[in-house]
């Protein structure tokens, strides 16, 4: 059912804690699962130097968030904002189609961290384009 990187990032995710005085702070959540996804960034000269993450939920959202944490780090702000739940996904090698809305809770909440880190910041030379919640029916999910 699930892959071997899937498992691995459940059995032993990566950056895994909070980070205090964070620059960028991003929580979401899925009411029909329950899944709630908290990202936590530092940011430094517009590359973020440190990542870490909060998850409650099940395997895929803990495998999800792992992963997001491991594509962004140390990447420019920018470039982290080009992460979509397909590259999440493609990096765990698949997840079950019924939990897909995992991946895009990790890519809603890297986005809405680096929102927040902007937002703080008065930056208005960044647009994001977030998804508030999966309908599940657009092209870009």
């Amino acid at each position: 059912m699930y892959s071997e990187k899937v498992m691995d990032h459940f059995s032993n995710p990566r950056n895994v804690g909070e980070i205090e005085n964070a620059d960028g702070i991003g929580e979401v959540g899925n009411a029909k699962c329950g899944d709630i996804m908290k990202i936590y960034l530092k940011i430094e000269n517009d590359i973020i130097v440190d990542v870490k993450f909060k998850t409650f939920g099940c395997g895929a959202a803990i495998a999800t968030s792992s992963m997001a944490t491991e594509l962004i780090k140390g990447k420019p702000i920018q470039e982290a904002l080009e992460l979509t739940n397909k590259a999440v996904v493609e990096a765990l090698d698949g997840l079950p189609p019924v939990k897909l809305h995992c991946s895009v809770l990790a890519e809603e909440a890297v986005k809405t961290a680096i929102k927040d880190y902007l937002d703080k910041n008065n930056r208005t030379d960044i647009k994001i384009d977030i998804c508030s919640g999966c309908c599940e029916g657009c092209s870009h999910h």
